[in-house]
């Protein structure tokens, strides 16, 4: 495929974070783009205002008759009817890993890989780089709060940072230059069946040949290669780490140690959560090795402004905090409650929590129920099915009676979540998930 042919491109799903940022992508290449997607989002809504046509309905009257290529998501069933009205035209049909892996393969890629922290280092390596006269080429697995978008593109830079996502093997297509490994916690156990198949994927990740240099949190237990670089929080064994964190005025402060080499002293970080410190400590390596000056680098990191659903606050007064957050992992959820109680160590938490896939469900349902025990009050919703059937036995009320909390609620429906809200008088208020639960910040956060 080569993609500089194409001219009209069409998206099985358009919708997702990541095929929105492909799509934007190839309008700024001058091509006709168009796609599907099953719900209309606030996202959906500006891809139409930047003259992306968006249908939502699965009829294949709304597909546009000559296309150059398609490019779908695994989310998307293969029953849909567009598949076989693909396959009889015998359009050309991508996947989003693929396509991705044709855009970067004569870049220069960082990759940034792992079962979390994904996202917000993707986007601060992409914000940081992005204050260097070149600036960067970037396609992000969130909305930038800097930039209010996905996508950073710059005819001047050789970069390109991209997400490098394991389900389904996808980060498998891509072929960085610089790969980093965040965590290797077990995920997606429907497509890998235990842990021991998940870390061979990221084995073989690292291992592609066109990785140069790994940078990797220390203790994963990978085989690394030769010229790897590990990084830690506050492990003074790694290459990269921290010490002297403390917070001031909402902000936090910490100074940054390289093995061997310079402390950078006084670094301040205003975006909030104590993984975030950690996420910025290998952000910051790849942007140093990758030849971005000290202060540049400084006033990077204390303007970052984060990502959308990645620790999002809604409401901060003094009677109330709201806070949106994408975390759908036991460690995901642990990490995010955790830095709460330090942020807010005298005030009580309410979550809100809707279950990511019913699989992910049943697979770790004790390690959810411990995670969500540290809150004080815990809220179930229904399981977001993403793109799974229901599996018998598995629901959010199975999950409820696991949770070792006295204080626990069940959900149906808006109107029944914001009463119960309401009775409840939150002090600290999280909404938590992977699925739709966003939708339902906007309406929460008016209510109070």
């Amino acid at each position: 495929m080569q993609l500089s042919k194409v001219k009209t491109v069409y998206f099985l799903g358009i919708g997702g974070i990541g095929m929105s940022a492909l799509a934007r992508y190839f309008k700024t290449q001058g091509c006709a783009v168009s796609g599907y997607d099953r719900t209309e989002t606030e996202l959906t809504r500006q891809l139409i205002a930047e003259g992306i046509a968006v249908h939502y309905s699965e009829s294949i009257e709304k597909i546009p008759q000559q296309l150059d290529l398609v490019i779908y998501t695994p989310a998307i069933p293969k029953e849909h009817i567009a598949f076989a009205f693909f396959e009889k035209n015998k359009t050309p049909l991508y996947k989003r890993s693929e396509v991705l892996g044709l855009i970067t393969q004569n870049k220069r890629g960082i990759a940034v890989s792992g079962t979390h922290g994904k996202t917000t280092i993707t986007t601060m390596i992409a914000h940081i780089l992005n204050h260097t006269k070149e600036g960067v080429n970037a396609f992000l697995g969130g909305i930038s709060k800097n930039y209010n978008s996905n996508i950073l593109l710059s005819s001047q830079s050789d970069y390109v940072v991209v997400e490098a996502d394991e389900y389904d093997r996808s980060f498998l297509k891509l072929s960085p230059e610089i790969a980093i490994v965040t965590s290797i916690d077990a995920d997606h156990l429907d497509i890998y069946g235990d842990k021991d198949h998940l870390k061979q994927s990221f084995q073989e990740f690292i291992d592609k040949e066109s990785v140069k240099t790994l940078f990797i949190k220390k203790g994963l237990g990978l085989n690394n290669p030769e010229n790897t670089f590990t990084y830690s929080l506050n492990d003074f064994g790694a290459d990269y780490f921290v010490q002297n964190i403390r917070v001031s005025k909402g902000s936090y402060y910490f100074d940054f140690y390289q093995k061997g080499g310079e402390v950078w002293n006084d670094m301040k970080l205003n975006y909030p959560g104590i993984h975030n410190i950690e996420n910025a400590v290998v952000a910051m390596a790849i942007a140093k090795y990758s030849g971005v000056d000290e202060q540049t680098i400084r006033q990077s990191v204390a303007d970052f402004a984060g990502v959308k659903r990645r620790f999002d606050y809604h409401i901060r007064r003094e009677d109330l905090v709201f806070i949106d957050d994408y975390a759908h992992h036991p460690a995901e959820l642990k990490a995010c409650i955790e830095s709460v109680k330090h942020l807010y160590p005298n005030k009580k938490i309410t979550g809100i929590f809707q279950p990511h896939l019913y699989s992910r469900t049943r697979d770790f349902t004790d390690e959810f129920a411990q995670s969500l025990s540290l809150l004080d009050e815990v809220i179930l919703l229904d399981i977001y099915p993403a793109r799974e059937l229901p599996i018998a036995g598995v629901s959010s009320k199975m999950l409820l009676h696991k949770i070792n909390k006295m204080d626990k609620y069940y959900c149906e429906n808006l109107e029944q979540l914001l009463t119960l809200l309401h009775a409840l008088y939150p002090q600290v208020l999280l909404t938590l998930g992977a699925g739709d639960i966003d939708k339902w910040v906007e309406p929460i956060e008016k209510s109070f």
